[in-house]
């Protein structure tokens, strides 16, 4: 069963198919044939600059945690039971007015638009008419082709052949996403160390390479997708820098 058929469902994509059309038809003076790629590139920053109050919330929330690092361990050190350590750290937050959820916001805000970006780029067919988006390109690679899928011969009658865009837009969006990480940590400040608390073994090594999921990810979906996650995470690297500099 193809989802995008849903009616609601197929009312987004078409309203987002008539929207990526239009920023393509209006930039295409100056990108040529590569019009709706940066129709994407347009679409991801208007939808950023939409989430711009998420991101403040989230960079805010990132300042009350680190301010309530020291009195999170002092709980952690004085109270063992979990539920009352639980509880205990729910009215810290709530009294301080910090989020501890703040920082997934931006990332399920924009998960609807990346699916419909994924999908409009995916499906031949939308809402009834030929979706046209398939045949555009960059760079010579097809919009709706992947990396994983791009040794197959044909994606919208055009060929996939050209692997260098998506491994450019992937080795962009690694060095992104290490950037990020780095800048993270170092917005974080030093770790406040519980006693008798152990660190667990790998999590370290775990938290260093759960960023880079979103590179493995980026290889799997439409080079549009692919776009669209490397535009949005040099916007939020650069996002984040600015924040934090304005709201320290």
């Amino acid at each position: 069963m193809d989802l995008s058929a849903f009616p609601p469902l197929a009312i987004v994509l078409d309203g987002l198919h008539a929207v990526v059309v239009a920023l393509s038809d209006l930039v295409e003076p100056i990108a040529g044939a590569s019009s709706s790629a940066l129709a994407v590139v347009l679409l991801t920053l208007l939808v950023r600059v939409l989430l711009v109050p998420v991101g403040v919330s989230q960079v805010r929330a990132e300042i009350g945690r680190r301010r309530l690092a020291p009195a999170l361990a002092d709980l952690r050190r004085r109270i063992r039971d979990p539920q009352a350590l639980q509880r205990a750290t729910a009215a810290l937050y709530t009294s301080e007015k910090v989020s501890p959820l703040a920082g997934c916001l931006p990332t399920l805000a924009q998960a609807p638009v990346l699916t419909a970006v994924w999908s409009l780029f995916s499906h031949p067919v939308i809402a009834g008419h030929a979706n046209a988006l398939l045949g555009h390109v960059l760079a010579g690679a097809a919009l709706g082709a992947s990396l994983v899928g791009s040794v197959g011969p044909v994606v919208g009658g055009v060929a996939a052949g050209a692997v260098w865009p998506f491994v450019l837009l992937l080795v962009v969006l690694a060095l992104v996403v290490e950037l990020r990480r780095r800048a993270d940590l170092r917005a974080a400040g030093p770790l406040v160390a519980t006693p008798g608390q152990e660190a667990v073994p790998g999590l370290a090594t775990v938290a260093r390479v759960l960023p880079f999921v979103t590179v493995v990810v980026a290889a799997f979906v439409p080079l549009a997708a692919a776009l669209y996650m490397v535009t949005s995470a040099a916007w939020t690297l650069g996002e984040r820098a600015v924040l934090r500099r304005v709201l320290a």
